[in-house]
C-alpha cells in the first residue's frame, strides 16, 4: 500500500490565525437564509451608482476583455493626480482601500512589531496585521470619534512604525476638522507613518479633509471608488503620497490586479465630477431620512459626515444585535459596530427612497421583537 499523502504544511503564522473573515457579505447571508434582501442597506455601498459615463466605459472595455490591463495604470494614475492637484509620482493605483492596506502593513511590518489603531475602527486593517504577525495595539474612541491624541501617545509609548485613523470615521461617521488631523499629523513621530484612510471624504462637509503636502512621509492618504462613485464591485482605490513610499508598491504588488474595465471604468468616474455632487445630494436628503424614522420610533442618529448612519439603539450592544437580527429576519440588510458601547449601534446606509421605506415599515416591529 502507498503511504497516505501528507497535506503541505502552513506556516507557523497561519497556523495560529483564527478562521474568521472581517466581513459576512449580504450573499453569504440570503444563501443561508434561502432569499434575497428587500433593503440592501448594510455595506456602505453607494446605492445611487455609477456615473452612466463609467457604466459605457465599462461596457466599451468588456470588449477588449482579451487584453491584460496596463500594469502601469498609467491614463487613471494621470487622471487622479490631475484631480488632487498633485504629480503621478505621488499616486499609487491598488486594488480598493482594502488592498492597499494590506500592501503597506507587508511593506512596513514585520512580526512582532507594534500598530496602532482604534478599538472598533475598521476590521480589515486589524485582518491584515494579523495576517502579518503585527501586534495590534488599540485606543478606545471619545465621545463616538476616534481620538487623535490617544493614537498619537499609543505610538509613542509603544514605539510603533504605523498607525491608522479614519476621517470621516467607519464605522460611527463621525470626523474630525481637518485642522485636527493636521495636527496629529505633526505630533507622529519620526519614522512612523498616518495612514490617513479617507473612503467618505465626498460626503463630509467642508474643512473636514486637511491640506497635506504630498511629499510628507509621514502620511498616506487613502481614497476610493467603491463609495461616492458608486463603483465599489470593480476594487479600485488609490494612496497620495512621498515617492519613495509610492514606488515601493512596485516591490509587492500585483502589477495585474486592476483588471482593464476597472482602469476604464475609474477613469470615466474620476472624470464626471457632477456626477459626486449629485450622489451627495441623494446621501444627503437620505440621512435626513434615516434620522427621521429613527426619531419617529425613539431612536437618536448620531451626526454623520458618510454614506451611513450610526443609530443609537438606547441600550447596550445585547439589544442593538438583537434589533439587527430582527431586521435581517424581515429582509433589511443592516450592521452594527462590534465593541462596546459602539455597539449600542447599529448602522444603517443611505439607499433609495424604496429601501429606506421599507426600513421604515419594518423598523417597529423590528424594535418590538427586540424588547421581547
Amino acid at each position: 500500500m502507498p503511504a497516505p499523502f501528507t497535506a503541505a504544511r502552513f506556516t507557523a503564522l497561519v497556523d495560529s490565525l483564527p478562521a474568521t473573515v472581517p466581513f459576512v457579505g449580504p450573499e453569504t447571508q440570503e444563501r443561508a437564509r434561502g432569499r434575497v434582501f428587500r433593503a440592501r442597506i448594510g455595506a456602505n455601498e453607494n446605492a445611487f451608482g455609477p456615473s452612466p459615463s463609467a457604466v459605457a466605459a465599462m461596457q466599451a472595455a468588456a470588449a477588449e476583455a482579451w487584453k491584460y490591463c496596463d500594469p502601469e495604470n498609467h491614463d487613471l494614475k494621470q487622471a487622479i493626480a490631475a484631480a488632487h492637484g498633485v504629480a503621478p509620482a505621488h499616486v499609487f493605483v491598488g486594488e480598493g482601500i482594502d488592498g492597499i492596506l494590506g500592501l503597506v502593513v507587508r511593506m512596513l511590518i514585520a512580526p512582532g512589531q507594534p500598530v496602532v489603531s482604534s478599538l472598533g475602527a475598521y476590521p480589515t486593517f486589524n485582518f491584515h496585521v494579523a495576517g502579518f504577525g503585527g501586534r495590534l495595539v488599540t485606543v478606545p474612541y471619545r465621545d463616538d470619534r476616534e481620538d487623535p491624541q490617544a493614537l498619537v501617545d499609543a505610538v509613542r509609548r509603544e514605539g510603533a512604525s504605523l498607525v491608522y485613523i479614519a476621517n470621516p470615521d467607519n464605522p460611527m461617521g463621525t470626523w474630525w476638522p481637518a485642522a485636527d488631523i493636521a495636527r496629529m499629523v505633526e505630533a507622529v513621530p519620526d519614522g512612523t507613518l498616518l495612514l490617513l484612510d479617507e473612503a467618505y471624504a465626498e460626503f463630509a462637509p467642508d474643512g473636514v479633509s486637511p491640506d497635506l503636502d504630498p511629499s510628507d512621509p509621514r502620511v498616506l492618504r487613502l481614497r476610493t471608488f467603491s463609495k461616492a462613485h458608486g463603483l465599489a464591485g470593480i476594487r479600485v482605490g488609490y494612496a497620495i503620497g512621498a515617492t519613495p513610499l509610492i514606488r515601493s508598491f512596485d516591490k509587492v504588488r500585483n502589477h495585474f490586479g486592476i483588471s482593464r474595465i476597472s482602469q476604464a471604468g475609474a477613469l470615466a468616474a474620476i472624470r464626471d465630477p457632477d456626477h459626486v455632487v449629485r450622489v451627495r445630494d441623494e446621501v444627503v436628503t437620505a440621512r435626513a431620512r434615516i434620522a427621521t424614522i429613527a426619531q419617529a420610533n425613539g431612536l437618536v442618529t448620531l451626526p454623520a459626515a458618510t454614506n451611513f448612519v450610526a443609530v443609537d439603539c438606547g441600550r447596550d450592544g445585547a439589544y442593538a444585535r438583537r434589533v439587527l437580527q430582527a431586521l435581517v429576519a424581515r429582509d433589511v440588510f443592516v450592521r452594527m459596530p462590534g465593541v462596546a458601547p459602539l455597539d449600542r449601534c447599529i448602522r444603517i446606509g443611505c439607499g433609495r427612497p424604496d429601501e429606506l421605506g421599507i426600513l421604515a415599515e419594518e423598523l417597529p416591529a423590528a424594535l418590538a421583537a427586540a424588547a421581547g
